[in-house]
């Protein structure tokens, strides 16, 4: 599915299987995706690390793809999503990994970072900061923000089924809708709306007229095809597991992220977290590439696949030379 990369089926856990993509050979780069996205999602990424040395596993994450999806929600939290990653760096056998996530990928990889500190020699996010642990579970907190007439879409996954239905009733249109909402290219009016009360998530935006530039029919046609196969629950089961993330990472209250650290977000990106990018280098004080790309909205890597493979690739090369002196 991604050109020039190897696909492999790895045991990460008892019963739990994840399709990967590898190429190259060298350190190696674990590179996770978001929702609702794949693997595919790096496509652009994959060639060139692996052509400047270093070895590329991308995998489908639990629930995508052709990657096992357990049926109990508690098996998409944190703990074992960062556990799968750990995983996936003793199965590449080449010591501690680079680990590098994209809007969902990009807690898992901060909490790899945090949990397994040996097995993870660096760590970044495209979109989501790394922030500190709230001191109240996270849903009453997206509760009092979307206030009574609003419904946090966070809160609105928690309900199983619900979403997925709407999603699995037209798989092309409710992706491209999505897509287009919180990219950089969507116009004022065609961005994700607050959902209001009694209201569809659905409903809070539509497919655009003409496919972006980053986003070919082909690359379209493979999300589609993956979600019709999987359908959206593994994906949403991430998002029921936020006060279940809270509570099991107590003992991570006021924790660190001691690694070398990248960020890159986008400037139209309604996930970027204004107040936690300030505060980041609180938490992440060895932030080496820190980058905001005016005007690209959510799909970082998608949307400015050159821009963002050059920042992963000043910052491997940074870590290497000073690992070499």
């Amino acid at each position: 599915m991604i050109p020039g990369a190897e696909r492999r089926l790895v045991t990460v856990a008892p019963g739990v299987n994840l399709e990967l993509f590898e190429a190259g050979a060298g350190p190696a780069v674990i590179l996770l995706h978001g929702f609702p996205e794949l693997a595919y999602s790096w496509r652009h990424q994959v060639g060139p690390l692996a052509a400047a040395g270093y070895r590329v596993i991308v995998p489908n994450q639990r629930g995508y793809g052709a990657s096992s999806a357990p049926a109990p929600v508690e098996a998409y939290d944190l703990e074992s999503l960062a556990a799968d990653v750990a995983a996936l760096v003793r199965w590449a056998g080449a010591g501690p990994a680079v680990v590098i996530g994209h809007d969902w990928g990009a807690p898992v990889a901060w909490h790899a970072a945090l949990r397994y500190p040996g097995l993870v020699r660096a760590v970044g996010s495209l979109s989501v900061p790394h922030a500190a642990r709230p001191s109240r579970p996270p849903l009453e907190l997206m509760r009092e923000a979307a206030g009574p007439d609003h419904i946090h879409y966070i809160d609105y996954f928690q309900q199983p089924g619900v979403a997925e239905a709407e999603f699995e009733a037209d798989v092309r249109a409710g992706l491209l809708g999505f897509y287009w909402s919180i990219s950089g290219d969507a116009p004022r009016d065609e961005r994700f709306r607050p959902i209001r009360r009694g209201a569809r998530f659905i409903d809070s935006f539509a497919p655009p007229a003409q496919l972006p530039a980053w986003l070919t029919a082909a690359d379209l046609e493979v999300y589609v095809e993956a979600f019709t196969l999987s359908g959206f629950r593994g994906g949403l089961n991430w998002y029921r597991n936020v006060n279940r993330n809270w509570e099991r990472s107590a003992d991570l209250a006021g924790a660190v992220v001691r690694q070398p650290a990248l960020f890159v977000t986008g400037s139209r990106d309604p996930a970027r977290n204004p107040p936690a990018i300030e505060r980041l280098r609180d938490v992440v004080p060895d932030l080496r590439v820190f980058a905001i790309l005016e005007g690209c909205g959510h799909w970082t890597q998608q949307e400015r696949p050159a821009e963002v493979t050059g920042a992963i690739l000043r910052f491997l090369r940074e870590i290497d030379a000073r690992a070499d002196l």
